[in-house]
């Protein structure tokens, strides 16, 4: 897996990289796990707009990938190495002992022909195998983890993620986000072991305004840039700073200010993310 560069043919390929998709061993995707992806351009079921700055992009089917990891006690390996305009992460396609074919997110390292298995016994730590906390060493680097017991994973699913497990005291484990934030999650909660492949998704250069649109993404404007009663930040004679700290267009505080509110799971939380 690698970054490649291109040749400055154009002002847009000067400063542009992309994948080498080395590790991609299936162009067309396993027709039977996809579904169709509408296209809301940021709108919700009114009409109106919900989140700015959406809009366009290639036209793109849903891979349908299997979080819950819930085909427990049967063995597969892996099929192909796929791209998923989805994620971030590459995906893989296993096949089971019995037939059934499946989409998992793909570990850094995992190859086509690889065995992998979810279990809730201890077994081998190998890579993509998913398993409960409290049968997983402590100091592994584990992917796809469940907040709640059953319902998926949620945690670490993009590329390069990897939630290290630091300690287990009764019911609950201590885990290390990405962030930096120590987590407690519950013992019987579902992960997989390994960190997740494509880990220099973050080096990627765009290169020129046009990707970005491909990718479903409306140019941002600056607040700075627009008129008072469209922004907190418009308006004065020239270029000006506002005269305030940074506010978003309904005037919340940006740049550091906390919008967490879940007060139910903050007991959960054992140190906060720098």
């Amino acid at each position: 897996m690698g970054i490649k560069s291109f040749n400055p043919v154009t002002p847009g390929m000067r400063n542009r990289s992309g994948f080498s998709f080395e590790e991609i061993t299936r162009d067309e995707p396993y027709r039977k796990l996809l579904a169709v992806k509408k296209r809301n351009g940021g709108r919700n079921n009114k009409g109106r707009l919900v989140m700015r700055h959406r809009g366009g992009g290639s036209k793109q089917k849903y891979r349908i990938i299997d979080f819950k990891r819930d085909k427990v006690e049967v063995p597969g390996t892996i099929e192909s190495i796929e791209y998923d305009p989805n994620r971030t992460p590459r995906i893989a396609l296993v096949k089971y002992a019995d037939g059934d074919r499946r989409y998992i997110l793909a570990p850094l390292g995992i190859k086509v022909g690889d065995p992998i298995i979810s279990t809730d016994k201890e077994s081998e730590l190998s890579i993509g195998n998913a398993m409960l906390i409290k049968n997983i060493p402590i100091g592994t680097t584990l992917h796809n983890v469940e907040f709640s017991i059953g319902r998926g994973g949620q945690i670490g699913r993009s590329a390069g993620a990897g939630l290290v497990l630091m300690a287990k005291e009764g019911k609950y484990a201590l885990l290390r986000m990405p962030s930096g934030e120590l987590r407690k999650i519950h013992v019987n909660c579902r992960a997989t072991i390994g960190q997740l492949g494509n880990v220099e998704h973050s080096n990627i250069e765009i290169g020129k305004a046009g990707r970005t649109r491909w990718l479903g993404w409306r140019p941002h404007v600056r607040g700075t840039v627009m008129n008072p009663i469209d922004h907190p930040h418009g308006g004065g004679e020239g270029k000006t700073k506002g005269g305030r700290h940074p506010v978003t267009p309904w005037g919340k505080p940006t740049k550091g200010y906390k919008t967490r509110s879940n007060k139910k799971t903050t007991k959960f939380i054992v140190k906060r993310r720098t």
